[in-house]
């Protein structure tokens, strides 16, 4: 396997502590280099400052919904190259629609198998398209292979 000479910049968007925890020894675990913001007010301009690879967005913040910074980023052609993996607590069908629909590249539902999110993370920063299939969420904890 190839090893890219510099790391993939992760940016964690979540305001639960334990869960970025989590994120962050995961992502670092395997190789990213990664950076949090606790709320939703601020991430979009620190995704412009710091053109991550990936952003991990949590749906609910305080202040601003991940949907909304999802629409941002992608109404922002400068951030055209910017990854988005959304993860919601809520892991409807529906809700899984919106977000794809809002232009995330992927989406997870909470609690997730640190397995799938590693998955998930892999398939998106390879430039994979999402299953979009109607299904796809109801099984979060399982890969999704053909």
């Amino acid at each position: 396997m190839n090893q890219p000479t510099e790391p993939k910049r992760i940016l964690v968007v979540e305001d639960e502590d334990n869960i970025a925890v989590a994120l962050d020894y995961l992502m670092t675990r395997e190789g990213y280099s990664q950076q949090r913001i606790a709320t939703g007010a601020g991430a979009v301009e620190l995704i412009r400052e710091t053109r991550p690879d990936l952003v991990l967005l949590d749906v609910m913040l305080p202040e601003v919904s991940g949907y909304e910074i999802c629409q941002n980023v992608r109404l922002d052609p400068a951030l055209n190259g910017v990854k988005i993996l959304m993860m919601t607590a809520r892991g409807s069908a529906m809700e899984r629609r919106k977000g794809l629909a809002m232009g995330a590249d992927g989406f997870i539902s909470k609690p997730f198998e640190l397995k799938a999110l590693r998955a998930e993370v892999r398939r998106i920063l390879a430039g994979e398209p999402a299953d979009d299939s109607p299904d796809a969420s109801r099984a979060p904890g399982e890969a999704r292979h053909a």
